[in-house]
């Protein structure tokens, strides 16, 4: 696992020509009001600001102070929407600036708006993958990494879910199909472990697991046999 600073890609998404037998398997980059509600928590935010408004409004309507409750109250609405819309625009350009490609040997994922960094996740250093999928018809995949294998919460975010403090594990996040995105990662395992028999691929068919934040989540069935690597 790696992390890359570049600034060409001769083949976009990737830091570099592709070896000689390896393949793009599907590429793709997050919906960016998916990403906007999942990474950046727009909804959250707007409900919290709602209640400020709310409460602006009452002690309006209780004081009677009609002339400057109301310019306070027209300044809060305001700051609040220009939060809002710039959370929004930081959504867009993260989404617009990523590109997560899935090859025949591993995973990468181009990050990074203003500084571009390519983060190269071999099947090797896969553990497993989990599977989100939300009502709204979009979801993540959600990468295990290998123990010792670590990366920290602001070095992928958005592009991550957490784990414990500080730490995270590497996600496709908001995805348009990410049944499609699991089955080809799901596939392209499958392959990879059969040409070089170092890992092993779960045969158990893909089952319904319970999530910690209650959304329905899937496991993928690739669950790699993995030793730590020196």
């Amino acid at each position: 696992m790696s992390a890359v600073e570049h600034e060409f890609e001769p083949i976009p998404g990737l830091p570099a020509d592709l070896p000689r037998g390896e393949a793009i398997v599907w590429q793709g980059r997050p919906e960016w009001r998916m990403l906007a509600r999942r990474g950046f928590k727009v909804r959250w935010l707007a409900a919290y600001f709602g209640v400020f408004v709310a409460a602006r409004t009452i002690s309006t309507v209780m004081t009677g102070q009609w002339m400057d409750g109301a310019l306070q109250l027209l300044a809060m609405i305001a700051v609040f929407s220009a939060c809002l819309g710039l959370c929004q625009l930081l959504a867009w350009l993260a989404a617009r600036s990523t590109l997560y490609t899935i090859t025949t040997h591993r995973v990468v994922m181009r990050i990074g708006v203003a500084l571009p960094i390519t983060w190269n996740l071999p099947f090797t250093r896969i553990a497993a993958a989990d599977l989100v999928v939300r009502p709204e018809g979009d979801g993540d995949v959600v990468l295990r990494l290998v123990a010792p294998d670590r990366v920290a919460l602001f070095h992928l975010w958005p592009h991550s879910q957490m784990t414990r403090f500080l730490r995270a594990s590497p996600a496709l996040r908001a995805i348009a199909e990410p049944r499609m995105v699991a089955a080809r990662l799901e596939q392209a395992v499958a392959r990879w472990s059969a040409e070089h028999g170092e890992l092993t691929v779960a045969s158990a068919p893909v089952e319904p697991r319970e999530a910690v934040d209650d959304r329905p989540r899937i496991r993928v069935g690739v669950a790699l046999a993995s030793q730590p690597q020196s």
